[in-house]
């Protein structure tokens, strides 16, 4: 049975909240009492005025609906009652009205645009709590723990407005022992989330059916040959998917295919040795293959860790163009806990990066014996 071994907090999907009554209250005051200094210091108050016409277009930007028909209520009024206290001044009545006139469609024309900004912030809200119940769905919540292993890890994508991705991962508990999934779908964008949705589709139902991993290769194949044909009814791009597949028991040795995907590292008593396991092709393009699906053996002794990770960390580049040194790296941080070890690795590389440098999305995990075992 697949249990969490933990509950993530899932990263909270919330827009930015406004001031608060008080600060806004302030803030207008504030502004007021300046320009009012201003214009006596200058002896222009009635010209100075016209910044105050400023204060509900900056309210409908940061304020709530509510809290912009309050400067916009306060500006008119201030504006007004100026306007009529200081009409012996000589100033033409005709300025005074358009004064007043300005202030009054700029004040509403303020309320209009926080209206439509809180609107669209509302219809934003609402797709990305829509995405966010995909990825959980897509995604399952690291960590995962089953009878046999321990899986820990991260996932981001490159853009932190994107919560789905094109890469993949997924554990499935089967008869004949855990079954781990980690993938990468060729592209970006929807067409790809559409092929990583059906490679893990497949998956989650074939893992539990069949019994050697040869045959679940063949079905996540079809899956992926089966989107590209309605992708091009649709007119979309084929996709192909590097993946490597495990399935480990209670025996000493597990088990894995790899369809194209980034060889995975073993850390074993402060050693980092990268496994030889024989590269097929990506799911997707079997029928190009001159042989089918290899699966390769290799042991698997308690207190090891297998980490599995997608491109997006080995193809990270700083700005001079040079890759992220994934084994130099893991071997600094052999020791760390498989717990806290992905995020490291995660944080080292965007570190590697900078701000000029290139990184894609990224997934990293971490796989260990159960404790219960």
């Amino acid at each position: 049975m697949l249990r969490k071994h933990s509950k993530k907090p899932v990263r909270p999907v919330e827009a930015i909240a406004p001031p608060s009554e008080a600060e806004v209250v302030i803030a207008v005051a504030s502004v007021t009492l300046l320009v009012m200094i201003l214009g006596a210091l200058s002896q222009s108050p009635v010209w100075l005025l016209g910044l105050l016409v400023f204060l509900p277009g900056a309210a409908s930007a940061l304020c709530t609906v509510r809290q912009t028909k309050f400067v916009f209520a306060w500006t008119g009024l201030v504006v007004i009652i100026t306007m009529l206290v200081r009409q012996g001044d000589g100033r033409p009545w005709l300025d005074r009205i358009l004064m007043v006139l300005l202030t009054l469609v700029l004040g509403a024309a303020s309320v209009y645009a926080c209206h439509r900004r809180i609107s669209r912030e509302q219809e934003m809200m609402r797709l990305r709590s829509t995405a966010a119940a995909m990825q959980r769905h897509i995604l399952r919540p690291l960590p995962m723990l089953t009878d046999d292993v321990l899986v820990n890890g991260v996932y981001e994508p490159v853009q932190e407005d994107r919560l789905v991705g094109g890469d993949i991962y997924d554990v499935v508990n089967s008869p004949w022992g855990t079954r781990v999934l980690i993938g990468d779908v060729q592209g970006k964008g929807l067409p790809a989330v559409g092929a990583a949705f059906a490679v893990i589709g497949a998956f989650r139902a074939t893992a539990h059916q069949e019994p050697t991993l040869t045959a679940l290769v063949d079905a996540l194949d079809a899956s992926v040959v089966r989107h590209n044909s309605y992708a091009a009814q649709t007119g979309d791009d084929e996709r192909f998917v590097t993946a490597l597949i495990l399935n480990i028991d209670a025996g000493a040795e597990a088990q894995a295919v790899n369809c194209g995907h980034v060889l995975p590292q073993m850390l074993q008593d402060a050693t980092v040795t990268t496994l030889a396991l024989t590269s097929g092709v990506p799911l997707g393009l079997a029928e190009l293959a001159d042989e089918p699906a290899t699966v390769d053996w290799f042991v698997f002794p308690p207190g090891a860790t297998l980490l599995l990770t997608t491109d997006g960390l080995t193809e990270t580049r700083d700005a001079d163009g040079a890759f992220y040194p994934l084994t130099e790296s893991l071997t600094r941080r052999v020791s760390l806990s498989p717990t806290h070890l992905p995020r490291a690795l995660y944080d080292d590389a965007r570190a590697f990066a900078g701000e000029s440098g290139q990184h894609d999305d990224v997934a990293v995990l971490t796989v260990r014996r159960s404790p219960n075992r």
